[in-house]
């Protein structure tokens, strides 16, 4: 990047910091851009801007959503019996890409890891609590990601919510050990939700 030009330079710089784009993307991503059309640019700016100003969690289950509550939670035919408990929003889409789920959600923003200094008061558990103890549920899916961490947090919360009488499940290992829900396919996500366990 010595060769580019300041501004260039920076916009390949910021586009690095991304999730999954290393180097080369960055530069091959920045090059696109500087191709476009100017509209085009304001259009990808202004989306950016736009998502960033109206997204934020829902008040209820934590996904992200533009509206309070969020769809999921405002839509009364959806089963208020059974929650599925995930680490981030993006598996909560995972999730709906099967459509045959039809209960509620809790997404955490994180996992149990004691390792990296994250502990149960440092992801969206307290409200998880709160809804099970003022709600209708019978059965949580706990469908964390099948890591270490994930495990950890899926056996953290089955033990704090037996006491209540709450049947706790986990979804079967359709998924690849160290996998994220993300980038799992249809099927085998269908599969891991048909298969799910109590623990």
């Amino acid at each position: 990047m010595k060769n580019y030009a300041k501004p260039l330079e920076k916009l390949i710089k910021e586009l690095g910091k991304l999730p999954g784009i290393g180097g080369k993307s960055a530069q091959r991503l920045a090059f696109h851009i500087l191709s476009l059309d100017e509209k085009s640019v304001d259009e990808l700016a202004d989306s950016i801007r736009e998502a960033k100003a109206k997204m934020r969690y829902c008040p209820v289950c934590g996904n992200l959503t533009d509206r309070e509550p969020c769809e999921i939670c405002a839509d009364e035919t959806r089963d208020r019996n059974t929650i599925c408990v995930v680490e981030s929003p993006k598996d909560v889409f995972a999730m709906e890409r099967i459509r045959e789920y039809k209960g509620l959600y809790h997404v955490l923003h994180g996992a149990i890891s004691p390792i990296d200094g994250i502990g149960p008061d440092d992801i969206n558990l307290k409200s998880l609590i709160v809804r099970l103890q003022q709600g209708d549920a019978k059965e949580v899916i706990l469908a964390t990601n099948p890591t270490i961490e994930g495990e950890a947090t899926a056996m953290y919360i089955a033990r704090l919510i037996k006491p209540a009488g709450i049947k706790a499940t986990r979804i079967a290992h359709g998924i690849p050990v160290g996998g994220d829900l993300e980038y799992t396919d249809e099927v085998t996500l269908l599969k891991a939700v048909e298969g799910r366990r109590e623990i």
